[in-house]
């Protein structure tokens, strides 16, 4: 993909755009059936002061309530996924504002549920549960809820919760408007006889960060970090206002803090999230031997954030789509062949992914999808190590959502983030343990895939195991000084998070206060309230559960299965405990910083071949 254009919407081959019409033939039939579900969803009401009456009549709206919830989130995810491969599309913008409206008054219309099952009693729904046949795959749910009992509010509450579902929303829309659409960064002009202007998009800087030329890569760095800064105001109070909507949460349904509020959902003790914040602060160390490693190979006085990405060899091999798919199937096959053929098939047969970047279309890379629909991705593939390691990391989301879909009932439909980031993140470590033993390829050519694959786990273990904990610790000072009535401003985020990536990066590189400080601006997951740790959890458990089944325990793999295939039908620590791992022993963190070792290892081997 050139970085000096990107193709319009229009102007992308069909072939490599996701299957919309799988989910909708047209954008006629979507909002035929939007029109359709308003008046269902008021018609919820009907259930409302009557779950009490008996075990048939709470049959019935729960079926009633999860055929219902089913549609409205098909139509939000057609709606939200047109609209983010092509955020300058007004059309699309209003059809995603519609639907995202619809969603918010069906979480209005079933308020009432979990304060009228409250109310009915633990007892008599034991009760329910054992004689009504429909009832029996809640019992879960209803030993959840009740462990949630003390933070569930009255009626009226959780109406007023539900419908401001939505307009919370806000803070995060608006990010991404802003950041994806209005934003325009000033180009950069590349070295050389024809001077050509590179663009600078969301869409291309990763590509232009990894250019083996410093002063492509410090010109795209300064541009695209100046951008936020110049409104680092307004993305600092919008940043604001969403904490200050996460603390208000947390004290209407009385927890006493918004850590406490979002590790409890998940049943999540709070000695995880610090476990992890510990030792990676205790292993800070492991980052200066890494990049130690890459100042010599790049050849460079002091190593700067803009070099962490730049490639150490001069050719970086090229790995088209269909190659990628290939190998990302063939290193998942000891989970056996119909895990490894319908993840070919998802990518190649079924389109999946929407896979080429182009005008308009979302940063980064997603996996998304409900029951009823293919598990979609949406990413930006550029024929490199990178994008292969995102395309693994996203099947992996994506694998673990058909499983989860097609082996649970509507309720336990979906998995908590903490155990979404372990099966994206084993994917990727399966990968590389398929690739690093070959030789694919004459010797030169194989030792320079090596390194891309090596260079990629470095990126991909940085943004897991080093930007994700220091955002971590960001996040959590953030919503503590919000919690003391400090207030936040854009100045005092800046400088708190430039401190943490000094700590981090020690006299091993070299920290840009304003531009390192600024980076909190650029990731859309502090949206996602506490979120951001679990991506250091994810990879840690990955690289555990990786490790067994690689070792050819005779029950690893099937017991891995079971993990994705629970969804949340249990607590996510006793899912992956039974899959192998116990992420509430800081020993897996330990080991994937052991794992990391490893990789700096091979790869300054391979540097000094």
């Amino acid at each position: 993909m050139s970085l000096t254009h990107l193709p319009a919407r229009a102007d992308v081959d069909p072939r490599h755009t996701w299957n919309a019409e799988s989910v909708f033939a047209t954008v006629e039939e979507w909002a035929a059936e939007l029109a359709a579900l308003a008046p269902e969803v008021e018609g919820l009401s009907r259930f409302q002061g009557h779950l009490a009456d008996g075990p048939a009549v709470l049959a019935e709206a729960m079926q009633s309530l999860e055929t219902l919830s089913q549609r409205v989130e098909k139509a939000l995810i057609h709606a939200l996924l047109t609209e983010s491969v092509d955020r300058g599309n007004q059309a699309s913008t209003a059809r995603a504002g519609q639907a995202g409206s619809l969603y918010g008054q069906m979480q209005g219309a079933v308020a009432f549920l979990e304060p009228e099952l409250l109310a009915i009693g633990r007892e008599r729904l034991a009760e329910w549960t054992a004689t009504e046949p429909r009832l029996a795959h809640l019992a879960h749910y209803f030993d959840n809820l009740f462990r949630r009992q003390a933070h569930v509010r009255s009626p009226e509450v959780e109406e007023v919760l539900g419908l401001a579902a939505d307009a919370f929303g806000g803070s995060q829309s608006t990010f991404s408007k802003l950041t994806d659409t209005d934003f325009k960064f000033r180009p950069v002009t590349a070295v050389g006889p024809d001077g050509d202007e590179l663009a600078v998009g969301q869409g291309t800087v990763d590509d232009l960060l990894h250019s083996a030329d410093r002063a492509v890569r410090r010109a795209a760095w300064e541009s695209y970090h100046d951008q936020y800064l110049a409104y680092r105001n307004t993305l600092a109070a919008n940043l604001a206002t969403s904490i200050k909507q996460n603390v208000l949460v947390s004290r209407v349904r009385r927890y006493e803090s918004t850590l406490d509020m979002a590790l409890f959902t998940d049943n999540i003790p709070p000695a995880v999230y610090h476990n992890l914040l510990d030792t990676f602060k205790r292993h800070r160390s492991v980052w200066h031997r890494y990049f130690d490693v890459r100042r010599r190979a790049l050849g460079v006085e002091t190593l700067h954030t803009y070099d962490i990405w730049a490639p150490l060899t001069a050719e970086q091999p090229r790995i088209p789509y269909e190659q990628g798919v290939e190998w990302v199937a063939a290193a998942l096959s000891p989970l056996g062949e119909e895990y490894a053929g319908r993840l070919r098939r998802g990518c190649v047969d079924e389109r999946w992914i929407d896979v080429y970047p182009n005008e308009g279309k979302s940063a980064g890379a997603f996996s998304w999808g409900c029951q009823g629909t293919y598990p979609f991705i949406v990413m930006s593939y550029s024929d490199d190590a990178i994008s292969l390691g995102t395309l693994a990391h996203e099947l992996g989301h994506s694998m673990h959502s058909l499983l989860t879909w097609e082996n649970q009932p509507k309720v336990y439909a979906d998995y908590t983030m903490f155990a979404a980031e372990v099966a994206s993140n084993f994917n990727q470590a399966m990968l590389r343990a398929y690739l690093l033993p070959r030789d694919l390829g004459p010797r030169d050519e194989a030792r320079q895939l090596k390194i891309a694959v090596l260079e990629e786990a470095m990126a991909n273990f940085h943004r897991y195991f080093l930007e994700m904990p220091t955002l971590a610790l960001f996040e959590l000072e953030m919503h503590r000084r919000e919690e003391r009535g400090e207030g936040l401003t854009a100045d005092d985020m800046i400088a708190y998070l430039a401190d943490l990536f000094a700590e981090t990066y020690g006299d091993a590189a070299a920290v840009d206060r304003e531009r390192d400080g600024i980076r909190w601006a650029t990731f859309g997951h502090l949206y996602a309230d506490y979120y951001v740790f679990q991506y250091a959890t994810g990879i840690s458990g990955a690289n555990a559960l990786a490790r067994r089944v690689l070792s050819g325990g005779p029950d690893a793999a099937e017991d891995y299965l079971g993990f994705l295939r629970a969804g949340s039908s249990r607590y996510p620590l006793e899912a992956l405990r039974a899959a192998g791992v116990d992420l509430t022993q800081p020993a897996p963190v330990e080991a994937a910083f052991e794992t990391l070792g490893d990789l700096i290892d091979q790869l300054d081997t391979l540097l000094n071949e």
